[in-house]
C-alpha cells in the first residue's frame, strides 16, 4: 500500500455551499481508498491505495468528485514520499518559522517551465520572495501588500493546473503522512 496526499483546487460548490470533509472522506471510501482522512476544511485528503499512476488517481478522484458534488474540481495527487520531499525543500525556513501563514507553495500538476518562473519575477512585490523548487512555486507574501500581484500571476491560465497551500498545511500534511 502507498500513502497519497490529494489537494483539491477548490471546495466551493456554489454560493454558500462548500464541500463537507466527511462527504469527501465518504467519496474516497466509495472509491475503495483506504483510511481516508482530511486535514482542516480546505480540501486536503490523505489515503492509502495500491501503488498506481498519479494521473489515473487524479482522474478517478476528479470523476468521483464531479459525480458526488455536481462540479468539476482539479485535484493534484502526490505520493507521501514526494510530499515529504516537497516539505523538506521549503526554501524559506526562517520566514516559515516567523510567519507560517505568509509562506505558501503552489503545488503543480506538471512542473512549471523555467521560462514561466522567469516571467513571474516581474510580479514579485516589495517584501515578497519567490523560488521554484522541483517544479512547484514557493512564495513569501508580505503583510504590507494585501493584494499581491504575484498571487494573481500564479493562476491556472498562466502556469497550468496547481493549487496553493500555506506552510502550516504543508507541515501538518507531512506529519500526517509520517514525516
Amino acid at each position: 500500500m502507498q500513502t497519497y496526499v490529494a489537494l483539491l483546487y477548490s471546495i466551493v460548490l456554489g454560493e454558500g455551499r462548500r464541500v463537507v470533509m466527511s462527504d469527501l472522506r465518504a467519496m474516497a471510501e466509495g472509491l475503495e481508498l483506504n483510511n481516508p482522512r482530511t486535514l482542516v476544511a480546505t480540501g486536503n485528503l490523505v489515503f492509502e491505495a495500491q501503488e498506481t499512476e498519479i494521473a489515473a488517481l487524479e482522474g478517478r478522484l476528479e470523476a468521483a468528485f464531479e459525480t458526488t458534488f455536481s462540479r468539476h474540481v482539479d485535484i493534484i495527487v502526490r505520493r507521501a514520499g514526494d510530499w515529504l520531499t516537497l516539505a523538506a525543500g521549503n526554501p524559506f525556513p526562517a520566514e516559515s518559522a516567523a510567519a507560517a501563514d505568509q509562506v505558501a507553495v503552489r503545488v503543480m500538476r506538471r512542473p512549471v517551465p523555467d521560462e514561466a518562473v522567469a516571467a513571474l519575477e516581474a510580479y514579485v512585490g516589495k517584501n515578497e520572495k519567490m523560488q521554484a523548487v522541483g517544479g512547484d512555486i514557493w512564495i513569501v507574501f508580505s503583510r504590507e501588500t494585501p493584494s499581491s500581484r504575484l498571487l494573481a500571476a500564479t493562476s491556472h491560465k498562466r502556469l497550468g493546473v496547481g493549487t496553493s497551500r500555506n506552510w502550516n498545511t504543508v507541515r501538518k500534511l507531512a506529519e500526517l503522512v509520517g514525516g
